[in-house]
């Protein structure tokens, strides 16, 4: 299948000259005289008014003219012919991946006579039939942003809404995880300069839909394409964001930058911690931005940083075992359900071991009664750096180069809500690290001939970690044997479910981690040919994740069964009664906890440590042809092929259960 694949590609590739936008654009139009005929041969100029870089190209027997590949910017278009008095229009705004139309006209000439015409936006884009929204960089840097998310304007787009899906951590939210047209965060497709921008995690640990997430003053534009997509677009059949990154110009431009939010600006809200204090919220975000000339007219920077330091405090119940509950001597009648001994309310249990070690290691409560007892404030801290490098280089007229470098390196930590050494639940300590090499090179082979190239490698270590990882383990603390031993899985208390209590000790699904590495080529050409834009391309992608998602890796308790409610653990003893002022759902609790005094679980689970090395290739190809069939109709037409091999494991360590023998089978060759 890959091969016939592969030499489907080649053909395309050698029948066919091709082309895609990229984060780039098209600028199109034609050129008549006073009477409205064509004018073939007449020397069109394109002219970034920021670089100064100039491109020429020469109008066809039909007099259309097409540049491709045209950076985001603002540019002059000039046209001339012998006979004729030039003319051109002035601060034409290209944005990405659009195709814009600059008709001009050609008078007779008189002695010296140029003809400059105002620039008017076209209300219609005649050119393409696909829709979506154009975000610029003035909006991405001028409207208000909570947390200076440039994702967040992709919500200015029809048929978009925040998912709903969350991080598990109040101290960040999922960036760039919207739900268009009805369909999951994941169905969409992010480029950042024509490349993969896509987080592979599917546990995602960094908190994001992106791999790189540039800030706002990082932007050019980027454009929200949500329905009837060009055949160069895929992937997912959600909406692509395409993201143009700044870049340099001949000027040089510099940004510095901090914005402040602190808990002096807010009220103390209606949930007071116990001392009365005001929760603590303090966000400070800061960076800057410079951008100037290597050498005028020909290589350029631009660079960015941007720091993110929060604290937070966020005030949180909890439902622990009181002071009486911690010494065994319980509210109601229990039985102890291996011996069948009756113990009425206010006796005292014998405890285990193991559970005089937990609950003689809670909090004390803070208020009288028996749920929602300990309240306390939980603290959320995020540090996050990030860095971007970018640099274009002209080579010649005809050739154009760029390479970008990215960076972001978050470290948020979540305090839990009952602190060590009993309690420890939450993300703990989550590290995450992006990373993200992008480059490209463009030909202009002749005036209507193109030629593209880029490559991208994107990396994202993302994971969250206990905080009570490497302190001494189960065994040395609880007395608890047979447990991984693993520094990279032991420490603390495994995780305690007492139904109707707060969770005790660790998280279940902590640690957890992925890694995902992609590699991504694609190449480019483009034609243009009479009234006919013609374009193809090949894209390919080679995806290979480090994974280790499974749980409960340290082991997970349940006390979830009521057994001390019975004299024999089941529901065919005899009932210990449940008095006033109890109910059977206030006793239900108090029989968990007794469960929990006499070691009698409901559930225990113990997964195998196991890391994963996950692989998948994908193919992309395309042709589109927009076809200009007169002044007042054209057709955009393609046609996409796209193949994704399915998940497979590097070393083939893959299994599955058969019901019928009641094993598992290991994949072999």
């Amino acid at each position: 299948m890959t091969r016939r694949l592969l030499a489907t590609f080649m053909m395309l590739f050698l029948v066919i000259q091709l082309h895609a936008q990229f984060d780039s654009a098209n600028v199109l139009g034609t050129i008549v005289d006073a009477s409205g005929a064509v004018v073939a041969g007449a020397k069109v100029t394109l002219t970034n008014l920021e670089t100064g870089i100039a491109a020429n190209t020469m109008t066809n027997e039909t007099g259309d003219y097409s540049f491709a590949a045209v950076r985001v910017g603002r540019y002059r278009v000039k046209a001339e012919k012998s006979g004729f008095a030039p003319a051109a229009v002035n601060d034409i705004g290209v944005d990405v991946s659009t195709r814009k139309r600059v008709d001009l006209q050609l008078r007779p000439a008189q002695a010296s006579e140029s003809v400059d015409v105002v620039a008017t936006p076209a209300l219609v884009e005649t050119d393409s039939s696909q829709r979506g929204q154009i975000v610029s960089r003035t909006q991405a840097i001028e409207l208000p942003l909570n947390g200076r998310e440039y994702s967040q304007l992709v919500l200015l787009t029809t048929g978009v809404r925040q998912s709903a899906v969350g991080t598990g951590s109040i101290s960040t939210n999922r960036e760039g995880s919207f739900n268009i047209n009805g369909l999951r965060s994941t169905f969409n497709n992010y480029l950042l300069d024509g490349l993969d921008n896509n987080a592979y995690g599917t546990s995602n640990q960094g908190f994001s839909n992106q791999v790189v997430q540039p800030s706002p003053d990082s932007v050019a534009e980027f454009q929200v394409v949500t329905n009837n997509e060009s055949a160069e677009y895929g992937r997912g059949v959600g909406a692509t964001i395409n993201l143009a990154f700044a870049s340099g110009a001949n000027k040089i431009h510099v940004t510095l930058y901090e914005f402040l939010r602190n808990a002096a600006f807010n009220g103390t809200g209606f949930f007071k911690p116990p001392d009365g204090r005001k929760p603590q919220f303090n966000r400070n975000q800061f960076g800057a931005t410079l951008g100037g000339p290597i050498v005028k007219g020909r290589a350029f920077y631009f660079v960015d940083y941007e720091g993110f330091r929060q604290a937070r405090g966020i005030v949180t119940n909890s439902t622990i075992a009181t002071g009486a509950e911690r010494s065994g001597i319980l509210p109601i009648d229990v039985f102890n359900p291996f011996t069948g001994t009756l113990f009425p309310a206010g006796t005292q249990l014998p405890l285990t071991a193991f559970a005089q070690k937990v609950l003689a290691g809670l909090p004390q409560t803070t208020n009288a009664g028996l749920s929602n007892n300990y309240v306390a404030t939980q603290r959320f801290t995020n540090n996050t750096d990030k860095y971007d490098a970018k640099f274009d280089y002209q080579v010649n007229q005809t050739m154009s180069s760029f390479l970008r470098l990215s960076q972001r390196k978050a470290n948020i930590v979540d305090l839990p809500a009952i602190p060590l050494p009993s309690g420890g639940a939450g993300n703990g300590n989550t590290r995450v690290l992006n990373q993200q090499l992008a480059t490209g090179w463009t030909w202009t082979r002749t005036a209507s001939q193109l030629l593209e190239a880029r490559f991208g490698v994107s990396y994202t270590k993302g994971g969250k970690f206990p905080l009570a990882l490497h302190t001494p383990d189960a065994l040395t603390q609880f007395g608890i044997p047979g447990l991984p031993t693993s520094s990279q899985i032991s420490g603390g208390l495994p995780t305690e479910l007492i139904s109707g209590f707060s969770d005790l000790g660790r998280q279940a699904t902590n640690p957890q981690w992925q890694y995902p590495l992609v590699y991504n080529p694609k190449v480019n050409y483009s034609i243009f040919h009479g009234r006919h834009s013609i374009k193809t391309g090949y894209e390919y992608q080679w995806i290979g994740t480090t994974v280790q998602d499974v749980n409960p890796l340290y082991g997970r308790d349940s006390y979830a069964g009521g057994f001390s409610h019975f004299s024999n653990g089941l529901r065919t003893g005899t009932a210990a009664a449940c008095t006033a002022p109890f109910t059977t759902a206030t006793c239900a609790p108090v029989y968990n906890l007794a469960d929990f005094i006499f070691g009698a679980r409901s559930q225990f689970a113990l997964s195998t440590f196991f890391i994963a090395h996950v692989r998948q290739q994908q193919h992309y190809a395309y042709v589109q042809d927009d076809w200009k069939i007169n002044n007042q109709l054209t057709l955009n037409l393609g046609v996409r092929y796209e193949y994704a091999t399915p998940y497979y494991e590097k070393d083939n360590r893959l299994s599955n259960f058969d019901p019928a023998t009641r094993s598992l089978i290991s994949a072999s060759d």
